[in-house]
């Protein structure tokens, strides 16, 4: 007797729906999402940015992830007719000879990563609005319509023969045997399924997932949520960039920049807010308006603080504290070899995920 379905995916964000779409190329695959549309949360909250690869750590899963998955994302891009376009980011520097840029810069060449320091009088020719003593330009970055790349994954999944349910919740999982019994919630009451191995893809609760299939507590990470505000820019966008100022210290954040959607509207963000209490809320305060407009301020000084509107907020599965160097991806099998949980899944998540989804096929795999 076999399992119900080789494959159980939970998570119907960008990487989970990716995940999906190369394991249904060969396997039987189900994938449970717990609200009524896919990539609800941390996948469709952010910049929609597709990121070159410039700030990771050296070596980690981070780098390497999103540097191939950029390549698999603009590829999959063409192929699928997925919004998007490849243009450009501006990394600027308030001071000349700022050691954080050439960092960036010394990074991009040790990893091919194409780059050109812009001088003062070049940037000023690039972006006149923009005030800053020098800067980095990277090419490869670009922004993408994250929904309509999430209903391509989930349509050519579904072609493939994977079924995709929403508003299924994952309850527990016990292995019994060779299978795993898997316990769900659905509109229509709860169902136990068996499966062969599962894919703990639940972001912002993957932890609980982790607990709810018996993972070790040894093994599972402690979540920091981190709450990211965006305001939108009243006025004609005045960039044919994405502008960035140089990132937080210990990478907490790349700090408030400036990101175009494909409509040309402009849109400052995100800030980073550690959540302290549990509750996921996404609201955006007013009051933040006056801390953006002062941040803002400092490479675009034409602004006013009553050109933004809050717009949206998304929070990160973030694994360290504010004042800890910012974490890796952890991807965590389980001792047996029958589950495998997806543990800090934030920025560049999006532009990896198709490479995270390589990642997992070859564990599927092994």
């Amino acid at each position: 007797m076999s399992a119900d379905f080789q494959y159980c995916i939970l998570g119907g964000g960008a990487v989970g729906l990716a995940i999906a779409y190369q394991l249904s190329q060969h396997s039987s695959v189900l994938l449970l999402e717990q609200h009524d549309l896919f990539g609800s949360e941390t996948s469709s909250r952010n910049s929609e940015v597709i990121h070159a690869g410039l700030y990771y750590p050296a070596g980690s899963l981070k780098e390497q992830l999103c540097l191939r998955g950029k390549e698999l994302l603009y590829d999959f891009c063409q192929r699928f007719d997925i919004p998007h376009q490849k243009i450009g980011k501006l990394i600027v520097a308030q001071q000349a000879n700022d050691p954080k840029l050439a960092e960036l810069e010394a990074k991009a060449h040790s990893l091919n990563i194409p780059i050109r320091r812009l001088n003062k009088a070049e940037l000023e020719k690039t972006e006149p609005e923009v005030r800053a003593t020098e800067a980095l330009l990277s090419p490869s970055t670009g922004i993408i319509d994250s929904h309509s790349y999430m209903q391509a994954l989930a349509q050519q999944a579904e072609r493939q023969g994977a079924l995709l349910m929403l508003n299924s919740r994952f309850i527990r999982s016990e292995q019994q045997s060779e299978y795993q019994s898997v316990n769900i919630e659905t509109s229509d009451g709860e169902y136990q399924l068996t499966v062969n191995k599962l894919i703990n893809c639940g972001g912002l609760y993957a932890q609980q997932i982790a607990q709810q299939s018996q993972l070790d507590p040894e093994l599972i990470p402690p979540l920091y949520p981190c709450r990211g505000h965006y305001f939108s820019y009243q006025g004609k966008n005045p960039f044919q960039h994405l502008i960035y100022p140089l990132p937080e210290a210990n990478l907490a954040g790349l700090g408030i920049h400036a990101t175009i959607d494909l409509g040309g509207q402009l849109r400052f963000g995100p800030d980073t807010q550690y959540l302290t209490s549990g509750e996921l809320l996404y609201q955006v305060d007013e009051q933040l308006r006056e801390k953006f407009a002062a941040a803002i301020q400092r490479y675009y000084p034409q602004l006013s603080a009553d050109q933004l509107q809050p717009d949206y907020a998304g929070i990160r599965p973030k694994l360290h504290q504010q004042h800890e160097t910012t974490a890796d991806f952890i991807i965590q099998p389980d001792p047996q070899g029958h589950a495998l949980h997806l543990f800090g899944i934030e920025s560049p998540g999006l532009t990896a995920s198709l490479a995270i989804a390589e990642y997992v096929v070859k564990w599927a795999r092994s």
